[in-house]
């Protein structure tokens, strides 16, 4: 493995970060720094716009990232954008296994999803989730396998890729931060199905309510 100058997380020959290494201490140490935040849920602006370049790379971004990981653990999540908690910012984090039960801990900054040709898109159908909307879920077709090209934490450049379910996580958390739902990809009777569900449910995490 190489090491990029002054890169926070270590990457692969082909220049893909290595983030299936040390994932319960790094994971720990974010959230325990952090404080944990309610999630936004569909309906509120902030999830229905894309959201703003991050430029500056210190100490709110740093808290922001702690936050994060804090919230998606309270939440039971595996994938959180800001913008779920409420932050105009283009950065999500992911505490999240493949199809192989390899666990990958990371964060993008600014992400960019990489596009792949269409010879090579296999598409999954498998159930997908969102803290946002919760205790709805609907199947929603997605390429396994997917990249993102963005930045680090402090700001150097990273590819980051997956397949399987780590392969939906990223699509997802991209789309949040362009300003789509998962839901938004469904068909309308789909989407209303899982409004529906929205609605019959009860989150198990704490949300901001919708003026």
């Amino acid at each position: 493995m190489a090491q990029q100058e002054n890169q926070v997380v270590p990457v692969d020959e082909e220049g893909y970060v290595v983030d299936t290494e040390d994932c319960e201490a790094r994971e720990l140490a974010y959230r325990e720094r952090g404080t944990s935040r309610p999630i936004t849920v569909v309906g509120n602006p902030v999830l229905h716009r894309e959201c703003k370049d991050v430029t500056e790379f210190g100490d709110e971004l740093a808290r922001l990232i702690d936050d994060m990981f804090a919230s998606q653990k309270t939440a039971e999540g595996v994938g959180l954008a800001a913008n779920q908690i409420g932050v105009d910012a283009k950065v999500f984090v992911y505490d999240c296994p493949d199809d192989d039960g390899k666990r990958h801990t990371g964060v993008v900054v600014n992400p960019k999803p990489v596009e792949l040709p269409a010879g090579a898109r296999v598409l999954d159908d498998s159930n997908e989730g969102c803290l946002s909307v919760p205790t709805a879920y609907a199947s929603l077709a997605r390429p396994d396998y997917a990249e993102v090209t963005g930045q680090d934490e402090q700001g150097n450049p990273i590819k980051v890729r997956g397949t399987g379910y780590f392969a939906r996580c990223l699509q997802h958390e991209t789309d949040h931060l362009y300003g789509y739902l998962y839901i938004d990809r469904l068909s309308k009777r789909d989407r209303k199905d899982a409004l529906r569900q929205m609605d019959e449910g009860t989150p198990r995490y704490e949300v901001v309510p919708n003026a």
